[in-house]
């Protein structure tokens, strides 16, 4: 790790938030540890985002009991589990960028990345770094919305068609100063991801085309197809 007090501070960093219990899930344990494709999720997520060279270090952070990302973290180029995960995602990530305060520098890209995307394209994330280098703001991957949108009422009828005209579906990683995204997330923390927090504050995230692939594991479902992803993928 960098010396805290000099200048060796690192300047692009990501965080993966891994504290969810998987309620939705279903299973008996956390989805980021379900083995698919022959490595647990968490496993995949963090091969990928280590793939990228410009990415320095990679951040886990889990709740202060579990030790299950231990082994896997291990097996990762720059990896630290930090102990930190809080009852919200933003409260993770704040935790977090807390605990590495010392460690990057003001200014550093931050990239928080769910643990629970394990079909990450390397490629992707190197076009985001490339799109937002010069960025005031920072932004996100996402994909363009290209099912019918339906607005029900609360009997579950349909209401209206909603225009899917300019639609976006948010992806992760976002990628943000550490100074932004930390006072962001400190003025609003009960958003749902980072680009809400910076939002808030007034700020436009730039949206950067991913790929359709790069799917939240949420049900049984999710998992099945995540695993056709990253197996067709290690057989091209």
């Amino acid at each position: 790790m960098p010396d805290p007090a000099g200048t060796s501070r690192y300047g692009c960093v990501a965080i993966v938030p891994a504290g969810g219990s998987g309620s939705r899930f279903g299973a008996t344990i956390p989805k980021q540890y379900l083995s698919i494709a022959g490595a647990p999720v968490l496993g995949h997520t963090l091969r990928a985002l280590a793939a990228v060279a410009a990415i320095e270090h990679l951040f886990v952070v889990v709740p202060a009991t579990e030790d299950r990302a231990d082994d896997i973290a291990a097996n990762v180029r720059d990896t630290t589990v930090l102990r930190c995960a809080g009852a919200q995602r933003a409260d993770t990530v704040s935790n977090a960028l807390n605990a590495i305060a010392k460690m990057v520098r003001r200014d550093a890209w931050i990239l928080v990345h769910d643990a629970a995307r394990p079909c990450l394209a390397p490629a992707d994330v190197a076009r985001l770094l490339e799109v937002l280098r010069g960025h005031p703001v920072g932004g996100l991957l996402a994909a363009p919305v290209t099912d019918t949108l339906k607005r029900a009422d609360e009997h579950g009828d349909v209401v209206e068609t909603v225009s899917r005209d300019r639609l976006w579906r948010a992806q992760t990683p976002q990628m943000f100063r550490y100074e932004s995204l930390a006072h962001a997330l400190a003025a609003s923390p009960d958003v749902t991801d980072e680009a809400q927090a910076i939002e808030a504050l007034g700020m436009a995230p730039k949206l950067v085309p991913g790929s359709a692939g790069n799917i939240k594991i949420t049900h049984a479902d999710d998992a099945a197809l995540a695993e056709f992803y990253l197996s067709h993928r290690a057989a091209v």
